[in-house]
Order: C-alpha cells, then sequence, then structure tokens
C-alpha cells in the first residue's frame, strides 16, 4: 500500500483477536493486537473500509501525536504547539474524547478540558477568535488517550461510535449494543452453513446482526455519517467506490433465521428494527415462549439466554 499510516480499531474486551482475523480478511497489514484495541497499517482506501465493514470495532483512530506529559501544564503546553490552525478552519466544530489510566492523570473530563483549551486559545492567540466545541456532531473529533505518561493524540475517522449501525428504531429495555452482538455471534464458530435461532430475542440486535453477516452485508449499509467525509482530504469519489464494491458482495443466504420472545412488546419493537434493516424477509419473527419455540432440523445454532 502507498502513502501507508497506522490505525488503531478499538473494540471491547475479548474481541482483540476477532477484530484482528477481521482487518486480516480486509487485507490489513502489520496487525498488532492491543488491549481492547488493534493496531495495523492502512492507506486512506482502507480506512473508510474499516468503517464501513468491520463488525467488532467500536472506532478507527487515526494517532497523529505521541509525547510525553506528567503534568497538566506539560499537557497544555503539548497540545498548544501543535498548529491547529492547519488541520481545521476557526469556522469549523471539534470535540474532544479522553481515556486515562496510571498515576498522572486520573480524571478523563479534567484532561479533555485542558486539551480543549490548548486549542482553543491556539486559535485566540492567532486569530482573536476560537472554534466551538460540539460534541454531537463536530467536524474534527479528537481522541486522547493517556497511559501514565504517555499521551497519544489520534484523531476520530468514525464519528459515532460504530455500533450505531443506523438500522436499530426502538429498543427494549436493556438493548444490546451490535458489536457485542456481532463479537457473540463469531464466538458461535458460526459460519453461515445451517441454520440459527435466537428465542428471547429481545429487539433482534442479535438476529439482525447474524443475517447482516451471513448475507455480508457491511456493517455500516445502513449508516450515512463517519468522521473522515468531515476532514479536509476526504475522497468522496474514492469513498463511493469502496462502499459499491462492498455493497456488490452482498449475497443470499441459503438457511433459516429465527427470532422470537415471549413478550409481545419485544416482538413489536424487533419487528420495528427487522424492518429498519430490510430484513423482513429473511428474519422469521415469532412471539412464542422459548419453552414452546420449535426450532428447525438440526444442524443449527440455538441461542437460549443472551442480554438483549
Amino acid at each position: 500500500m502507498e502513502n501507508t499510516f497506522t490505525l488503531v480499531a478499538k473494540t471491547l474486551p475479548g474481541f482483540e483477536q476477532i477484530l484482528a482475523e477481521e482487518l486480516k480478511a480486509l487485507g490489513a497489514e502489520n496487525i498488532n493486537v492491543l488491549y481492547r484495541a488493534v493496531s495495523f497499517d492502512a492507506d486512506k482506501a482502507l480506512m473508510y473500509k474499516a468503517n464501513y465493514c468491520l463488525r467488532t470495532a467500536l472506532r478507527i483512530l487515526k494517532p497523529i501525536e505521541t509525547f510525553v506529559a506528567r503534568n497538566e501544564l506539560m499537557l497544555y503546553k503539548k497540545i498548544y504547539n501543535i498548529q491547529w490552525h492547519e488541520i481545521f478552519g476557526i469556522e469549523e466544530t471539534f470535540a474532544i474524547d479522553a481515556v486515562v489510566s496510571g498515576n498522572y492523570f486520573t480524571h478523563s473530563q479534567y484532561a479533555a478540558l485542558k486539551v480543549k483549551d490548548a486549542i482553543a486559545d491556539e486559535f485566540r492567540n492567532r486569530y482573536g477568535a476560537r472554534p466551538s466545541v460540539d460534541t454531537e456532531n463536530p467536524d474534527l473529533r479528537i481522541n486522547i488517550h493517556i497511559d501514565n505518561e504517555k499521551v497519544t493524540l489520534s484523531f476520530d475517522s468514525s464519528g459515532e461510535s460504530l455500533h450505531k449501525r443506523g438500522y436499530r428504531k426502538a429498543v427494549d429495555k436493556a438493548p444490546m449494543n451490535e458489536v457485542l452482538a456481532a463479537g457473540l455471534i463469531k464466538l458461535t464458530g458460526w459460519n453461515y452453513d445451517k441454520n440459527f435461532v435466537d428465542c428471547m430475542c429481545g429487539s433482534a440486535t442479535i438476529p439482525i446482526e447474524a443475517a447482516m453477516a451471513a448475507m455480508n452485508i457491511p456493517a455500516g449499509y445502513f449508516r450515512e455519517n463517519y468522521g473522515f467525509m468531515k476532514w479536509h482530504d476526504f475522497d468522496e469519489n474514492l469513498w463511493k467506490e469502496i462502499r459499491n464494491a462492498a455493497d456488490d458482495g452482498i449475497r443470499d443466504f441459503d438457511y433459516e433465521i429465527m427470532a422470537s420472545d415471549h413478550s409481545a412488546k419485544a416482538v413489536q419493537i424487533a419487528k420495528s428494527n427487522i424492518q429498519g434493516a430490510h430484513l423482513s424477509h429473511d428474519i422469521t419473527l415469532l412471539q412464542q415462549d422459548m419453552f414452546e419455540m420449535t426450532p428447525p432440523e438440526a444442524p443449527g445454532i440455538l441461542l437460549i439466554n443472551p442480554p438483549y
């Protein structure tokens, strides 16, 4: 790959190896398994593809700076010295996400505040004005990871967490994170060569993720926005090419996916979400107690007690 750089894909604990395998299948190189994350080499095309296709990634971060800071003043100065005015404009918005561990920094929100102040001051001292913070939909989402004295500053290419697929219209009590659902399905060892039954389906997150994986529907198929779309170097033609190529891989599934729940409310919510994922013809949904469920003839995968 030309013009490569290092990316870090964040995930849930226990899913690191699964994510590494997903990245390998996408063509990533120099893959390194970390704690709750996997680093890999990529070009812009693979960054777009990782955001669109990975099922067990929460965010795709692009590390920009790594430095040492043992106190808030060191952190402030290091961030302030970055030429932020060359990265984004004063009319644009930004947001800070911080994760801290170790002895030097113990409060993530305070670390985020110092980073925000440093960026704002760099603009203010240069132009007499500063860009605004938008925590919901910023033009640039900045991630700060502090491990003892080591600080890594990254740009978040995903924007909102990648578990927000875009198909879920409603939720029941304690809805399952879509990335968690996708990872649990991977852990069953299911290779899409047999039936799949979830008889406590709740909001239908697991059967929807199962159907999307079985039919090779990209994880981000129903999602409209990503953080990289607001970057100054966003290549819209390349993005369309990556998305269309991934969509061309969607396939039929020759077995049955069934979902059921004893709760009428849960079934209505599940129905709404299944419709939102355009999978009404691919998932059989029933209101039925698990003890009355008759699954399709074996072999198959039967889930009987997942969280919603």
